[in-house]
């Protein structure tokens, strides 16, 4: 009796040694961050549906994640002993052990509207916010293709263009060939300062694009293509990329992006949508991809029910739609629009927010 009552005391002290905070820490850390990726993508493709039957997008930022925990724990012993029994049977030992754990996470969200959507989603991107994607490593190929409508007067296909938006081969070209020097490593992109030969005049930032030389005779003469498509000159280097259209002199890129509502539009034109929605005129009949472009470059599905492996999936109205987990190209593709999306959400002073506590 008297071993039970010293162990019931010595595990008294272990109640306020459990070590929550820095396991939870990664537990959190790991979980929201996953959460919130599949949040994002799920608004994403809902929003690419929502266009595509005319309905408007709408967007919610989550701008804090608050996760608060209390536990506690209790633990009782006691003993009560009868001196003048004739046996020990009147004597007993008594403890108990109890706890109570609470989460509290709450969540801020902030629609973006109004200054602040124009801000995000009608003001095209900018060489200096693009080019750097390139010396990134991100695939030149399928980020220009769903950002740029054109380079130094090259179209691009525009889905939404119809008949006139058959875009030119040489875009496209283009495309082939950049892409095998970003892989060959020659290819890059970013912005450097100049400093003025007087001296006086501050130091100016500009985007530049780079065609580096190489002693591969497979790469040069692919990057010998690129440089004639970009109207540079056969041994030229670099060329300052500028936004606008139109052909530029030589040692200039004229760069004419579009706005991220731009880039959803023309996914949304292309989701499989139900034939039945078409004949009941909630939307227009898919179009096939057109010109030089055979493929889309995000492939939506749609159907009665999504696979449990999709890699992101919604359901609008009676009918789900998800992209393939097995489409490496759209997955690809789909994660660029998210870079994109971050990029051209803007920070402002709040107005509407909405605060979710949960338990």
């Amino acid at each position: 009796m008297r071993r039970l009552l010293a162990a019931c005391l010595a595990a008294l002290p272990l109640a306020g040694c459990i070590q929550l905070g820095p396991h939870q820490l990664q537990q959190d850390t790991v979980s929201y961050a996953q959460a919130l990726g599949n949040a994002q993508n799920q608004q994403t493709l809902l929003n690419v549906v929502r266009l595509r039957y005319a309905d408007s997008p709408s967007f919610l930022q989550t701008t804090q994640i608050i996760s608060s925990y209390q536990l506690q724990q209790t633990l009782n012993a006691g003993l009560e002993a009868y001196p003048s029994a004739a046996t020990s049977a009147g004597n007993y030992i008594s403890g108990g052990l109890g706890g109570t754990f609470q989460q509290s996470p709450t969540f801020t969200l902030e629609p973006i509207t109004g200054k602040n959507f124009a801000e995000s989603f009608l003001r095209p991107f900018s060489p200096a916010e693009l080019i750097p994607f390139v010396g990134g490593g991100i695939p030149v190929d399928i980020l220009f293709r769903l950002d740029v409508q054109s380079i130094n007067g090259l179209q691009n296909s525009s889905e939404l263009g119809g008949a006139d938006g058959l875009g030119s081969p040489d875009f496209f070209l283009l495309l082939y060939d950049l892409r095998l020097l970003q892989i060959g490593g020659v290819l890059d992109g970013g912005q450097v300062e100049t400093k003025p030969a007087s001296g006086k005049s501050p130091a100016q930032t500009k985007t530049i694009l780079a065609i580096e030389p190489t002693d591969d005779p497979d790469l040069a003469r692919v990057a010998a293509q690129a440089r004639a498509l970009l109207g540079m000159k056969p041994n030229e280097q670099t060329a300052t990329v500028y936004y606008g259209t139109g052909k530029p002199p030589s040692g200039q890129i004229m760069l004419q992006t579009r706005p991220m509502l731009g880039i959803l539009n023309q996914l949304a034109i292309q989701v499989e949508v139900p034939e039945a929605d078409v004949k009941a005129g909630l939307t227009t009949p898919t179009l096939g991809t057109i010109g030089i472009a055979k493929h889309p470059v995000v492939v939506v599905h749609s159907g009665d029910k999504a696979p449990k492996d999709a890699f992101v999936s919604v359901k609008y109205g009676a009918t789900w739609f998800w992209i393939a987990n097995d489409d490496f190209n759209s997955k690809v593709a789909f994660s660029i629009v998210q870079t994109l999306l971050s990029l051209a959400q803007t920070s402002a002073t709040p107005g509407t927010i909405l605060t979710i506590p949960t338990s």
